[in-house]
């Protein structure tokens, strides 16, 4: 936990250490009602298991499974739309422009570069995703860097708004600590196309890949590490704070990464196949 006693270190450091952004020890839980929070955890289970699904199909789900209650039974599309926009997800069939893609000069948007691309090396692909995690009383964001080849997470950092300072400063600790990528993968979310976020692929000329609207198998690998934390650790626990979640992340990782072997890597662990075990 953070310890602002005297004589400790700064509060940077600590939250370094535990990496969370500086924002979320400062957190107070968002003025959302106890209804639309619970709402938001029922969109997020449903999306997680089935991410194909959009508004229309959620509020029908929803609506079925809590017939006997007065405010889920008659929720309606355009609630559903407004907190799956404020979860920062959407559904990932192919359709019409309308995603949150950044706009204007300081956006860019590049090709996806690893259809058909055999990837059999670590540090050949990294990608990287945000996700919603829910808390007791409000929630956070979640941001990942992965190594495709091994499925290690390399770096991450939780956060209470979906800007692009903790990706950049996610981005940035994984480059420190493992090199760098030939290529790095993520989709069209305005954090990535940032020219912040850019600037540090670019200047490491690391080649940048995104994906396509609504393609649900290009940035697959991180998609099912999403649904694995979530049923293995965030569902079961339900954190009641920004650095209770930040603390049990931590270590759901620790052990993903050094002990939970993956049938697709030959019963081997993330660390093993990349190289960081023994």
């Amino acid at each position: 936990m953070i310890d602002v006693k005297p004589n400790k270190l700064p509060i940077k450091q600590q939250c370094n250490l535990l990496d969370i952004s500086r924002s979320s020890y400062y957190y107070k839980p968002a003025p959302m009602s106890k209804n639309n929070l619970e709402l938001m955890k029922k969109i997020d289970e449903t999306y997680t298991e089935s991410p194909e699904y959009g508004s229309r199909k959620i509020r029908d789900i929803i609506r079925r499974e809590n017939k006997n209650d007065r405010v889920f039974n008659r929720v309606n599309r355009k609630r559903i739309q407004r907190l799956m926009r404020i979860m920062g997800i959407e559904a990932i069939y192919p359709k019409k422009n309308l995603s949150k893609t950044g706009k204007g000069s300081e956006h860019k948007i590049y090709p996806y570069l690893l259809r058909h691309l055999k990837i059999n090396r670590p540090n050949q692909v990294w990608s990287t995703d945000i996700t919603y995690i829910r808390l007791e009383h409000g929630f956070v964001y979640l941001v990942a860097v992965m190594d495709w080849y091994s499925r290690r997470i390399l770096s991450w950092e939780v956060s209470t708004t979906m800007d692009s300072d903790f990706c950049i400063s996610t981005l940035e600790r994984a480059i420190k600590k493992y090199g760098t990528p030939e290529i790095f993968n993520s989709d069209q979310g305005s954090q990535f196309t940032s020219k912040s976020f850019r600037e540090v692929l670019e200047e490491k000329h690391v080649k940048i890949s995104m994906d396509g609207k609504g393609r649900a198998l290009d940035n697959i690998v991180i998609e099912r590490f999403w649904r694995t934390i979530k049923y293995a650790d965030i569902y079961l626990k339900d954190y009641g704070s920004a650095i209770e979640a930040s603390e049990g992340i931590s270590k759901y990782i620790e052990k993903y990464n050094m002990r939970r072997p993956h049938e697709s890597l030959g019963k081997r662990t993330p660390d093993e196949v990349y190289g960081m075990a023994g």
